[in-house]
């Protein structure tokens, strides 16, 4: 399977997950350890991004980097793009 297509299969396991959307929540639902997965939109502004990173590599949660907030938006089913989201246990 190609890259594209196994972000494609990762971007269509949160549409109807139990998810947090946005790099504040994302960051809090990993500190509780309630995160099974993260996933980081490649054009999000990495300041925002690095602590976030450090966190889910500390915690030892997967992240997967998508390839827009638009793309990451649209997968969570809101209309705005997002920096990050993730999959709730």
């Amino acid at each position: 399977m190609s890259d594209r297509g196994a972000m494609k299969m990762a971007l269509d396991a949160l549409k109807n997950a139990n998810r947090v959307i946005g790099i504040k929540q994302v960051t809090k639902a990993v500190r509780k350890g309630v995160v099974r997965d993260v996933y980081i939109a490649d054009d999000a502004d990495e300041r925002f991004l690095t602590d976030l990173v450090s966190l889910c590599e500390e915690q030892t949660v997967g992240f997967t980097r998508v390839g827009s907030m638009e793309e990451l938006g649209k997968a969570c089913g809101i209309e705005v793009g997002a920096a990050a989201a993730a999959v709730l246990r």
